[in-house]
């Protein structure tokens, strides 16, 4: 009887990600969160550009993680702009929301 031989493959994060469809789709949303952020970057405050971090993006709402309550006031007179912007862009964003992060995480 011959022994069974089995072969080791290693996978990158993003291949495994991709042969999952699960994996794939939220990999996506990812990208796709990302990408919004890049298109709104331009209207941030250059000093609140540090203090915002694109969040989840679902059924044409994206959301904006942003680490302090004065740089959300701030965001939240932009939010027309942005989401303008998005849409002229391309971008399926039909609201944007804000959420603060607690300290610590």
């Amino acid at each position: 009887m011959s022994p069974v031989v089995r072969r080791q493959t290693l996978w990158s994060l993003k291949q495994a990600a991709e042969e999952a469809p699960s994996l794939a789709a939220l990999q996506a949303r990812i990208r796709a969160s990302a990408a919004c952020l890049e298109a709104v970057n331009p209207l941030i405050p250059i000093p609140l550009r540090g203090l915002v971090q694109s969040g989840p993006l679902e059924n044409g709402e994206w959301c904006l993680l942003v680490k302090s309550s004065a740089a959300a006031t701030k965001l939240r007179q932009l939010l027309p702009t942005m989401v303008k912007e998005l849409t002229r862009k391309g971008h399926e964003v039909t609201g944007i929301r804000i959420k603060i992060q607690a300290l610590g995480r």
